[in-house]
């Protein structure tokens, strides 16, 4: 097995070709916020009752949760770029279909589509990253870039959200991917190297597919519904049932297929098992702490939605600056064990911070420590999390594992948004019972979510000190681990 070689793209154009390749991603993270805002427009122009209007974001979530792994793997068969290609083509075009939807069914049929292009585009720019920058320190900056891209995007996205709803209208928010598409293909399909990995047969594990993405899109179905349907419900215990049996099902097909979707020995790969765990709980933390603060202040604090978008700009600010430059500087020179437990304790205090907050509270005195903390802790932690899960992936199966991290960083922030939901409208529910108004009673139910958050990111910086391996060549064994000695074309 081998990949293309990249002699011959210099170092200016592989950073222009990241720049591109993060605006394609920008445009899928944008797209799991930006539409929350104009949920109420949707509703209203539409006629979606409140329990239909939630497939305008779970038809989404189903199929990009789904095919993440499908995504990703196909990148390794036949070809990252061509693949990445397909896929931002696919949620383009879905992009225009919800922008011209004057029905519920084309607006729900729409997004699920699009959800497919968005795995897709996901499940594969960490194995671009890794083709692309072999060197240490330059891989440590460009993942520094993707990292900041992927962790700062949803707060833009509710900030462009309010603004293209209230000046033009709820169309408008797919609508504006088609030029930013457009852009992003021609500029990609000139930048981006073309390379993949010579694999003996590039036959395609039809049946491992299938039965993966149907178990991925049951259990995230089962998950989002939870809070609605009851987590002891026949409905959610049987469509978990089904999904962890076609999970076995799909374990046994690739026991045995000679061509196997996901063949086991990449769980071999210690550094990326460790940071895989960590970037699930890390996830429920990061998606307790969009959702719930965003909740505590339009329903407590009395937040318009723009106002909302931009209390989270002082974390993007501070994201951007660690995560352009100084973190990559961190990694490279106390490997990836300490910027990372670092960052990950200074947001596990920045959420129990928000569990502190009171209800006649006020942005200023407690809402920006905590935005600055979890601002801090992201642009510290994101990278060097990246760097150790994909340090010792071979290049013949990047594809898979950029595919299995995007899976367990969604899987993870899902359920544990769920999970908390849950917990947070128990502890609601008890305290109306007990007579408080409704603004003490919602702010006791984000309390007790902020501190379970807040320890299970607290739990993940733990386990990535003990069991990381740590190396201020961290990234020089990544590239060891990915050296390039021969050429095929895409």
């Amino acid at each position: 097995m081998s990949l293309t070689s990249h002699a011959s793209l210099d170092s200016r154009k592989r950073w222009w070709a990241l720049i591109v390749l993060c605006l394609g991603v920008l445009m899928i993270v944008l797209d799991t916020t930006i539409v929350n805002v104009a949920l109420p427009s949707i509703r209203q122009d539409l006629g979606f009752s409140e329990t239909s209007l939630v497939w305008v974001v779970n038809a989404y979530m189903l199929t990009f949760g789904g095919f993440l792994l499908l995504g990703g793997r196909l990148g390794d068969i036949y070809g990252h770029r061509t693949v990445f290609l397909s896929g931002l083509v696919l949620f383009t075009l879905a992009s225009l279909a919800c922008g011209l939807a004057h029905s519920q069914g084309q607006l729900i049929a729409a997004r699920a589509i699009q959800g497919i292009g968005g795995a897709v585009v996901s499940a594969l720019p960490l194995s671009l990253i890794m083709t692309m920058f072999t060197e240490g320190a330059e891989r440590a900056k460009a993942m520094g870039v993707y990292g900041f891209v992927c962790a700062g995007g949803g707060s833009i996205g509710l900030l462009l959200g309010g603004m293209l709803t209230s000046a033009l209208d709820w169309h408008w928010i797919f609508l504006v991917n088609i030029p930013i598409g457009v852009v992003v293909f021609v500029l990609c399909f000139s930048l981006l190297p073309r390379m993949r990995t010579r694999v003996q047969d590039r036959r395609l594990d039809v049946a491992g597919a299938i039965t993966v993405t149907a178990s991925l899109m049951l259990a995230v179905y089962a998950i989002v519904n939870g809070n609605e349907a009851g987590w002891s419900s026949t409905q959610t215990l049987g469509l978990l049932g089904v999904a962890a049996v076609l999970l076995m099902v799909f374990l046994i097909i690739e026991a045995r297929v000679a061509v196997p979707l996901m063949p086991f020995s990449i769980f071999r790969i210690r550094s990326m098992n460790i940071g895989n765990g960590v970037a699930v709980l890390w996830a429920m933390g990061m998606f307790t702490w969009f959702f719930m603060s965003a909740l505590y202040m339009q329903l407590v604090l009395g937040l318009a939605p723009m106002q909302v978008g931009l209390a989270f700009l002082p974390a993007n600010i501070i994201m951007a600056v660690f995560s352009l430059g100084l973190s990559a500087m961190l990694v490279t020179r106390f490997g990836v064990r300490k910027p990372l437990g670092a960052g990950l304790a200074l947001a596990t205090v920045g959420l129990a911070l928000f569990a502190l907050a009171p209800v006649d509270g006020d942005v200023m005195t407690h809402v920006l420590p905590s935005m600055i903390l979890l601002g801090l802790g992201g642009g510290l932690a994101f990278n060097p999390l990246l760097m150790a899960t994909m340090s010792e992936v071979p290049p013949s199966e990047a594809g898979l594992a950029s595919g299995l991290a995007n899976t367990a960083f969604v899987m993870g922030g899902s359920l544990g948004l769920a999970i908390l939901a849950s917990v947070s409208a128990a502890r609601t529910h008890t305290l109306l019972v007990a007579g408080a108004s409704q603004a003490e009673a919602l702010t006791g139910g984000y309390h007790v979510a902020f501190l379970v958050g807040a320890a299970a990111v607290g739990t993940g910086a733990v386990i990535g000190c003990i069991f990381l391996r740590n190396s201020t060549a961290a990234a020089s064994r990544a590239s060891n681990a990915t050296s390039i000695p021969a050429a095929a074309n895409d």
